[in-house]
């Protein structure tokens, strides 16, 4: 809600331009979903301790500043954040969005009166000139979560619902009207608030996946709150399962990470996963080819397919993009051994290996037998045998596994060969991972592992 005041325009005009929150929409934007009910009425989401701390990292007026609350008492911005949420039950970042998207208060180090006032737009419709009575921050922040509490209590009072379509013009923006159909009511209630899609809702999106929105490791197993769909994170974007076997057949479903919608929507769709672990499948041009992991790997000829005693009725047929969404591994023929991999154990001296594309990769710890090989058979081999295979680099784990020391409680997240630990528990349990998943290894395996940052609050 914002006065049509020219002046007041005006200087949220150049305010979003220079926070550069005004600009077409991303492709991840979508209208219909915004955020989910559970995060908008979070109110346990941040202590007044995280609401001080968040506001103080941001610099802006407000972190130092002082209010009168509706008895003339003196209140910091975050003792007033924080009691007004938890007594009206909306959560403080959402109320912290709020503030950023109406006002810019959150950033900006020198805010007018006017800001100040009318901070979260509250009593300021499109079409009209702010209302004295709701003057005051403490007022705003107060009004403003009680409006939204009732928009979330009583959806059949507004005149945006959740599954009905609205078409809503863009006063701010260049952008044409937009048809929007509310999946829930928290986005019904943004659009109750403020009725337009550009700037006012997508720089609330923009703001909030700024600020509060959760990075996910690459190899990470993502599922929104209330979804079926699972999907891989795989550089950078997510990869859906089209089907169970493609994902129990390479994943552990009880590595799933559950999170809110609006933290998987901000990542591009990447290509979809077909097909289960070891599937033959054939291109366009004929083909075929053996899927091992993220590898492709084409048979060199129909000699090599036949020696090796795969059966020619379950190749499938794929496109070139279902093909080329897997790296290139080395092509099989006739005189190649295990094409899926296989570990063999040295008869000689009980040493363990990893055997693919030719090469031998030494396991370091038993730990890999019960974790990322547990479901593998070891095959004995003579010494002579080993020799057939150049080393490579010892076995490590995938991108997304968590580990910890044998010797010490930390814990840390494997990303882009490097190990990043996570700063807390209560951060650890907020990004959804589960203490049941984290696997203790040797010293000697994490220090396989470049130190990265670690994962904190505000790490992004």
């Amino acid at each position: 809600m914002k006065s049509k005041k020219f002046i007041f325009v005006f200087i949220l005009i150049i305010l979003f331009i220079l926070c550069g929150e005004i600009a077409k929409a991303d492709d991840n934007f979508n209208p219909n979903y915004i955020i989910s009910d559970v995060e908008i009425l979070d109110y346990n989401s941040m202590n007044f301790e995280a609401i001080k701390e968040f506001l103080n990292n941001k610099q802006g007026y407000i972190a130092n500043g002082a209010f009168e609350d509706s008895g003339g008492k003196k209140m910091s911005a975050a003792e007033i954040i924080y009691d007004r949420t938890v007594t009206n039950q909306v959560n403080p970042k959402f109320i912290i969005v709020l503030l950023q998207k109406e006002q810019s208060l959150i950033e900006d180090k020198n805010p007018s009166q006017t800001q100040l006032d009318w901070a979260a737009g509250y009593g300021c419709p499109d079409n009209a000139g702010c209302n004295p009575r709701w003057q005051g921050f403490w007022k705003q922040i107060n009004s403003a979560s009680l409006q939204f509490r009732d928009y979330m209590d009583n959806p059949q009072l507004y005149t945006y619902k959740a599954g009905y379509t609205y078409t809503f013009t863009n006063p701010y923006s260049d952008e044409k009207n937009t048809l929007v159909t509310p999946a829930n009511r928290a986005t019904a209630a943004l659009y109750n608030y403020t009725p337009h899609v550009y700037n006012g809702n997508y720089n609330f999106y923009k703001i909030w996946q700024r600020y509060f929105s959760r990075d996910y490791i690459d190899g990470s197993l993502l599922q929104a709150e209330g979804e079926v769909g699972v999907w891989l994170l795989q550089n950078g974007k997510k990869r859906p399962f089209l089907t169970k076997g493609a994902l129990t057949s390479r994943f552990d479903i009880n590595k799933i990470i559950i999170v809110n919608k609006s933290d998987l929507d901000k990542y591009e769709k990447g290509a979809p996963i077909k097909f289960p672990q070891y599937s033959l499948v054939q291109s366009p041009n004929g083909s075929i080819y053996l899927l091992v992991d993220n590898k492709r790997r084409v048979f060199s000829d129909n000699e090599a397919f036949r020696r090796i005693g795969f059966n020619p009725n379950e190749v499938i047929s794929a496109s070139w993009e279902d093909i080329n969404s897997y790296q290139e591994g080395l092509p099989i023929n006739a005189s190649s051994t295990y094409p899926t991999g296989a570990l063999l154990q040295d008869k000689t001296t009980g040493g363990v290996y990893w055997v693919f594309e030719g090469k031998k990769a030494p396991l370091w710890d038993p730990i890999f037998l019960k974790t990322k090989f547990k479901n593998k058979k070891i095959i004995p081999a003579t010494q002579e045998e080993l020799l057939d295979y150049n080393t490579a680099d010892p076995v490590v784990f995938d991108d997304g596994e968590l580990l910890k020391s044998s010797t010490s409680p930390a814990v840390f997240i494997i990303a882009n060969s490097t190990k990043r630990p996570i700063t807390s528990g209560k951060l650890f349990e907020e990004l959804g991972y589960q203490w049941q998943n984290i696997i203790t290894v040797s010293p000697k395996i994490l220090n396989i592992y470049d130190n990265g940052e670690p994962i904190s609050e505000i790490s992004k």
